[in-house]
C-alpha cells in the first residue's frame, strides 16, 4: 500500500505549513499563534474544535460514517530556547527560539491526518486530534490532563510519533513496554560568602564548592546504582559570578536525572541530598536541593505497539518494526499513556544533525508518511 493519493496531493501544503510553523516558533505555553492556526484549519475542514485546554492546547473531534471506538492522536506544538544557525530561508524569525526537535513537523503531520480524515470520513468511531503545548519539560501533558482532557474527550486508544534523524528515511520503530525514560529536573543553590578574589581567605568560595559538587554527583551512577539499572545524571548548567575580581556569594547548578525505575530515582535523590548536606557541613555553607518530577516513564502497550507497526508496514514494509532498545530521552506523552493505552513510534528521516542542536534540519519528505500513519490508525483501530 502506498501513501493515500489525497495525502500525496496536498504534500506541498504540508511542507508550507511546517515551514511557516518553523519560521514562527513559540515556547511552551506561549503557542498562541500556532494554536490559532491549528484551530482555524480544523474548523475550515469541518472539525469540532475546543481551545484553551492546558492553557494553549487544542482538541479537534471528528466522527466517522459508522459507529465505533474513539481513537486519540496527539502532537506537540512548542519549540526550544535555542538560537537557530541553519541559515535556511525558513529559519526562525524569533531570536533565541527554534523548532530544533521537530514539533513543527508533529503538528503538521497531525493536521495532515485531520484534513484527510475530514475529507474522506471513511472510518468507524471518532477521531480525537490532540495538539499539546509545552512538551519540553514544562508539563503540557499534565496541564491538559488537569483540565480534564480525557474526561471531556474519552479515548479508547492513543497514538503519537516523533521524527528521528538517528534512523534512515522510512524506518518506523516502536518499543513495546517501557520505552523512554522518566525524568526529574533539579536545581541546587550554594550560599557561601563573597569576597575579593585577591583575598579568598576572607570568604567561602562557592565556585570551588559547586565544582566539587559536580564531581561528587557523578559518583552516584558509578557507585550507588546497580550496573544493570539504566540511569543518567547530568549537570547541565552552572551559574556563578559576574566579575573577574569577585568571588561570588552564590552558585547554582541545574540538571536532570533520567531513569526507568522510580525506586532507583528516589535513591539517587536521597544520595544527592546526602552529598549536598555533607559538602555544606564540610565547607560551612548552605546547600539547597530542589528535585521535581517532570516526566513519567513512557510505556507502550505491547498489543497496540504491534498494531502501530502493522499500520506502518502498510506504507514502508519491513522498514517498520518492533525495537528492542530503550531511549534515555523523555517524552511527556508518557503522562497521557498512564491514562489511556496506546503507543508511540519514531519515524526516520534524512539529516545527520541531532535533535536539540541549533543546526538541526528537518526533512519535509517525512510529512506525508506521518500523516498517513496517523490517519490509518484511526481507520484500522476505530472498528477494532
Amino acid at each position: 500500500m502506498t501513501i493515500p493519493q489525497r495525502i500525496a496531493d496536498f504534500a506541498a501544503d504540508l511542507t508550507a505549513i511546517r515551514r511557516d510553523f518553523h519560521e514562527h516558533p513559540e515556547l511552551g505555553f506561549e503557542e498562541v499563534r500556532t494554536a490559532g492556526i491549528v484551530a482555524a484549519k480544523l474548523r475550515a475542514w469541518g472539525i469540532e474544535v475546543h481551545e484553551g485546554i492546558g492553557r494553549t492546547g487544542v482538541v479537534g473531534v471528528l466522527r466517522g460514517k459508522r459507529p465505533g471506538r474513539t481513537i486519540g492522536l496527539r502532537a506537540d506544538m512548542d519549540a526550544l530556547p535555542i538560537d537557530e544557525q541553519t541559515n535556511l530561508p525558513w529559519a526562525s524569525k524569533t531570536p533565541g527560539v527554534m523548532h530544533a526537535c521537530g514539533h513543527d513537523a508533529h503538528t503538521t503531520m497531525l493536521l495532515g491526518a485531520a484534513r484527510y480524515l475530514a475529507e474522506t470520513r471513511d472510518f468507524a468511531g471518532t477521531a480525537v486530534f490532540i495538539f499539546q503545548p509545552a512538551e519540553e519539560g514544562l508539563g503540557g501533558a499534565r496541564a491538559m490532563l488537569a483540565d480534564g482532557l480525557f474526561e471531556r474527550f474519552p479515548c479508547d486508544e492513543l497514538y503519537g510519533m516523533h521524527n528521528s534523524p538517528y534512523h534512515a528515511p522510512g524506518i518506523v520503530g516502536v518499543k513495546p513496554g517501557p520505552a523512554m525514560a522518566g525524568a526529574n529536573f533539579f536545581d541546587i543553590r550554594v550560599d557561601g560568602k563573597g569576597c575579593h578574589a585577591a583575598m579568598p581567605e576572607t570568604g567561602i568560595d562557592t565556585i570551588v564548592i559547586a565544582t566539587a559538587l559536580v564531581q561528587q554527583l557523578q559518583t552516584i551512577k558509578a557507585r550507588n546504582v546497580p550496573a544493570a539499572a539504566p540511569l543518567v545524571l547530568s549537570v547541565t548548567q552552572i551559574h556563578a559570578g559576574a566579575a573577574y575580581n569577585v568571588i561570588p556569594d552564590t552558585a547554582t547548578l541545574t540538571g536532570t536525572v533520567r531513569y526507568f525505575d522510580r525506586a532507583v530515582a528516589d535513591m539517587v535523590t536521597a544520595r544527592m541530598q546526602a552529598i549536598c548536606d555533607g559538602l555544606a557541613a564540610a565547607y560551612g555553607v548552605e546547600i539547597r536541593l530542589d528535585m521535581r518530577n517532570v516526566f513519567d516513564v513512557l510505556e507502550n502497550d505491547p498489543a497496540l505497539s504491534q498494531a502501530m507497526v502493522a499500520v506502518a508496514q502498510e506504507f514502508v514494509g519491513e522498514a517498520a518494526a518492533i525495537k528492542s532498545d530503550i531511549v534515555m530521552g523523555s517524552e511527556d506523552f508518557a503522562d497521557m499513556l498512564q491514562v489511556v493505552p496506546g503507543a508511540y513510534c519514531t519515524i526516520g528521516h534524512e539529516g545527520t544533525v541531532p535533535l536539540h542542536n541549533p543546526g538541526f534540519v528537518l526533512d519535509d519528505k517525512m510529512l506525508p508518511l506521518g500523516a498517513a500513519i496517523y490517519a490509518r490508525m484511526v481507520e484500522t483501530r476505530g472498528a477494532a
